[in-house]
């Protein structure tokens, strides 16, 4: 008898078991947490068409104002205003400025719109897999190691450990930045993960040297 009752207790066992199973299966798996993406104001880029209004100003409004390779717009009464790579709300700040410091106006109130905006991009050439310009995103950061990989890798005889960044500054200077994004992409122990996630510019101009042998 007790053979029985076990026996019949152990199929009830499974039965529930199995019967619980679907739920179980239903149960989705814990997601990933997906990489973070730092999200960034949108910056004023060369070849932009701006629209720029000045409150109970209407003959200083104008619309589909290019942003000139010098990075400035020109504007009635206030001249050249540079506005590349500003936010909005700078620019903004940049042009009511040229107004009251040029004593056109005592308080000017600006409003600034993007009509048109060009794509960001940014050049890689060198040891890379495939050179030439990549549009980058204008809303989130973009960082070397994501020029890398879009790029399709470092070749062979890359000196990763030496890859070379030149940035026009605001003011028409170069400045160069030399970065280690190898050691990052090869898990290396002494790896520096800040100059593989070295934030790009837009039109930063990107090179990767040969390992010298």
């Amino acid at each position: 008898m007790k053979a029985k009752s076990f026996f019949f207790g152990l199929c009830a066992l499974l039965l529930a078991t199995a019967a619980l199973l679907p739920g179980l299966q239903a149960q989705p798996a814990p997601a990933t947490k997906a990489e973070e993406r730092k999200y960034l104001p949108y910056r004023i880029a060369r070849g932009d068409l701006l629209s720029v209004s000045v409150f109970g100003e209407a003959d200083l409004t104008v619309g589909r104002k290019k942003v000139e390779n010098a990075g400035a717009i020109i504007l009635t009464l206030a001249g050249e205003v540079r506005v590349v790579g500003l936010t909005i709300a700078e620019a903004q700040a940049a042009v009511e400025n040229a107004y009251r410091d040029g004593r056109y106006l005592r308080n000017p109130q600006v409003t600034i719109t993007v009509d048109e905006s060009v794509p960001r991009t940014v050049s890689i050439s060198g040891k890379i897999n495939i050179p030439g310009r990549h549009e980058m995103p204008t809303d989130t950061v973009w960082t070397l190691k994501d020029l890398i990989i879009k790029a399709g890798g470092l070749q062979e005889t890359a000196r990763g450990t030496k890859v070379r960044i030149t940035r026009t500054l605001p003011d028409g200077t170069l400045r160069v930045f030399e970065k280690d994004v190898e050691s990052m992409l090869r898990a290396k122990n002494n790896a520096n993960a800040a100059d593989a996630s070295f934030v790009l510019e837009p039109d930063d101009i990107v090179y990767v040297p040969e390992k010298i042998i």
